[in-house]
């Protein structure tokens, strides 16, 4: 038995596992023990692929279930701590009938996530760069918001509209036909990678200050710079 070949596939396992407890913990309001968990899949998610490069191992298979598992931890668990915010928000100021409804807006980001990683699996155009924003980078800016504005959102009573807003923004963006650049490093050159170090710089400096609230910032960074500089893909 080859051992060797089903270690990226068993990696692979443990993001999606990760997404599963992310999701438990998001539907219990554990925020920030959920964003773990979103992290942790975002671990596995970068070693799976680079074993499985290491190894030679790599198979259509291994493709297969890497977008099943990015499905649910960077699709669902996210999308599953927006469900209870909005759960909380509608509790607070909606009426009943409208607030058991509302918060289901949430899974769109599931829907738009899904299609993403199934455009990502058959773009021959996004080998060294993306065209659309990544599902890690969502899952992450929704992890991240909903812990760094909870408390601010939910005691607006208007705050209900901006997350709706935000996930409308992010589920057409998850599949927009803009190129965003990748962090991949052919060389440590300044040339080649200028945008890259720019991007890593001022991300260091908005987590010093920000901290966590930082990590939706960095995301905010990444989209703004990416248009800013993008390239007909």
């Amino acid at each position: 038995m080859n051992v060797k070949k089903h270690i990226p596939n068993t990696i692979t396992c443990c993001n999606l596992l990760s997404g599963c407890v992310a999701a438990v913990f998001a539907y219990e309001r554990a925020y920030l023990v959920a964003l773990a968990c979103i992290i942790t899949g975002a671990v596995f998610d970068f070693f799976d692929g680079l074993s499985a490069r290491a190894l030679k191992v790599s198979s259509p298979i291994g493709k297969e279930l890497d977008s099943l598992a990015d499905v649910i931890t960077f699709g669902l668990a996210p999308a599953m701590m927006v469900y209870s915010w909005l759960c909380e928000c509608a509790g607070a100021h909606l009426d009943v009938s409208v607030a058991s409804a509302m918060p289901f807006v949430a899974f769109l980001l599931v829907a738009f996530s899904a299609l993403r990683l199934a455009k990502f699996n058959v773009d021959e155009r996004q080998t060294s760069s993306f065209i659309g924003l990544p599902t890690p980078a969502n899952a992450l800016f929704w992890g991240a918001l909903v812990i760094g504005s909870h408390d601010a959102v939910v005691g607006n009573p208007y705050g209900w509209i901006l997350v709706i807003a935000l996930v409308m923004l992010f589920s057409w963006l998850l599949i927009a036909e803009i190129p965003m650049f990748s962090l991949k490093f052919k060389n440590l050159s300044w040339k080649s990678n200028r945008i890259a170090y720019i991007f890593l710089l001022v991300s260091l400096i908005l987590l010093i200050v920000l901290r966590l609230k930082g990590l939706s910032a960095v995301i905010g960074w990444y989209i703004i710079l990416s248009v800013l500089t993008q390239k007909r893909a």
